[in-house]
């Protein structure tokens, strides 16, 4: 199976191509002709690509060409439907890094462009493939828990420094509400099947990194379901840049009958690097982001999590789109419907 990597300037870029180019029976090229736009110290572009053992094109028309049967877009929020367009047009499935678009018109685009060449179209959330969420799942689904009352979510981090363009409005879409809001609304699309969200009240500043950044660096989002649970979902980067890891997620779901709470990235030894001045994190549990990957590849293993495909990433699109109308009215904003 071929695939190919369109862009490098996300972080989950680089883990991409490592997990890729040691599947077996995957072969993996990159490809990253915008390299030139990226900020002063980041690498990009072949050298990259060459850092990692990974064969290199300089041109995603290049990059069709070699013939994948599924690529991954790695690009800037803004530039995602573009390149997911582009596959559509080559009939190739595509997995897109997450959030699906900055904006739903963009999102609902792309949903339609893959609709028609008949490709599949999936977003990168691989924190649905946790342990600790499929537990937590298991208990709401059996009916253990109960009907499920309230969700307090925390998808917290640094504010990114190797990319700064998740900082910046234009190519990102936004800071902080839109890069971690996502995560936790898509856990749950899934939990709470065919619910939907009913309106959204949510409230921004940019207190933390004041003056570095234009965009909002915390975020505090209050999301109404139709099935009539209330979550809470803090998107803050309000972890400091010597914490351990780039960042984290945690749930507590509050049923009628049990509290239910997970911690998604909990399997990992933490310390400290005096001479880093940075905390050091080392992982030993399950590798998310390579679950993610072999089901969108392979499909999901017998009864395991599949990827979330087009019509939920736009869904989650649609909380952050009324969280942002929100913080500027100061009032819950309606969630667009199908």
């Amino acid at each position: 199976m071929k695939v190919a990597v369109l862009s490098f300037a996300h972080v989950h870029a680089a883990g991409y191509l490592r997990l890729l180019s040691r599947m077996p029976g995957i072969e993996v090229i990159g490809s990253d002709p915008d390299a030139g736009s990226a900020a002063p110290g980041e690498v990009r572009g072949r050298a990259f690509a060459e850092e990692r053992g990974v064969a290199y094109v300089e041109t995603y028309e290049e990059a069709f060409a070699w013939g994948p049967d599924a690529v991954i877009v790695c690009s800037e929020n803004a530039r995602h439907r573009p390149l997911v367009e582009l596959a559509a047009s080559h009939g190739v499935d595509v997995l897109c890094e997450k959030p699906l678009a900055t904006t739903v018109e963009d999102g609902a685009a792309m949903l339609t462009a893959c609709r028609e060449a008949g490709v599949r179209l999936a977003v990168a959330f691989p924190v649905r493939f946790s342990p600790a969420y499929a537990a937590v799942k298991a208990a709401v689904a059996s009916g253990e828990a109960g009907r499920v009352l309230t969700v307090s979510g925390a998808n917290n981090g640094s504010m990114p420094s190797s990319r700064r363009w998740f900082a910046d409005p234009e190519l990102a879409g936004g800071g902080a509400l839109m890069d971690h809001t996502v995560h936790i609304a898509d856990l749950l699309d899934d939990l709470f099947g065919d619910a939907r969200p009913v309106d959204v009240y949510a409230q921004t500043n940019n207190r933390m990194y004041e003056g570095e950044v234009d965009a909002e660096t915390s975020g505090l989002v209050t999301v109404t379901y139709d099935n009539g649970s209330v979550a809470t979902i803090d998107c803050s980067w309000s972890h400091p840049r010597s914490h351990h890891s780039w960042g984290g997620l945690e749930l507590t779901v509050v049923g009628e009958r049990a509290t239910l709470e997970m911690d998604a990235f909990d399997q990992s030894v933490h310390g400290y690097s005096e001479r880093r001045g940075q905390g050091l994190e080392l992982p030993f549990g399950a590798d998310l982001d390579e679950r993610m990957l072999r089901a969108f590849l392979h499909g999901p293993t017998e009864g395991g999590m599949d990827v979330a495909d087009g019509e939920g990433g736009l869904r989650t699109l649609k909380i952050v789109t009324a969280g942002y109308a929100s913080a500027r009215s100061g009032v819950p904003v309606a969630v667009a419907g199908d």
